[in-house]
């Protein structure tokens, strides 16, 4: 199997766990992590995607929100292209590809909304297998750290979620 990691991370916490996961998946095979400023548009290449976000008013972040996370709340890093936007550019591939999703949100105030749905609907909409569905980890809030256990929650959840897509287990080394 040959996964692709895709992560959009202005304080760092999304890219934890895209990193976690990613050391997860190794047991399946090849995976690499990119954040959304550097994702590919093609990824037919793969076997596997999995996509994380952290939620920003409810859904996906805007370039809006995105700059408001910098100046307003003290955010170190600003990507240019959000999920959302690497969503809207994104080529359809030839095939269902499977993809897991995931998001970030605050843990206090509990807020409504999810990144990762609204992620899991625009693939959907693009052919990629959304049969797993999507999964929340908490951040204290809005710059984290995140909440004690989310790194392993995510990193053992990527894995039943591999396992069910692809019932080999993978092979000892």
């Amino acid at each position: 199997m040959r996964a692709l990691v895709v992560y959009e991370s202005l304080w760092g916490n999304t890219e934890q766990l895209a990193r976690a996961i990613s050391v997860a998946l190794r047991g399946w095979g090849s995976v690499e992590v990119v954040d959304s400023d550097a994702a590919p548009l093609a990824v037919e290449a793969y076997d596997l995607l999995v996509v994380g976000a952290p939620t920003h008013a409810f859904s996906m972040s805007r370039a809006a929100t995105r700059a408001d996370a910098v100046t307003s709340h003290g955010a170190p890093h600003e990507p240019a292209r959000g999920i959302r936007e690497w969503l809207e550019a994104l080529n359809r591939p030839p095939r269902p590809i499977p993809v897991l999703v995931f998001d970030t949100r605050v843990d206090r105030p509990r807020l409504p909304g999810s990144a990762a749905k609204a992620a899991r609907h625009e693939l959907r909409a693009l052919g990629f297998g959304t049969s797993v569905a999507p999964e929340t980890f908490r951040v204290r809030g809005y710059e984290g750290p995140l909440r004690d256990g989310e790194r392993e929650r995510a990193a053992a959840w990527a894995s039943r979620a591999v396992a069910r897509l692809d019932p080999a287990p993978p092979a000892i080394a």
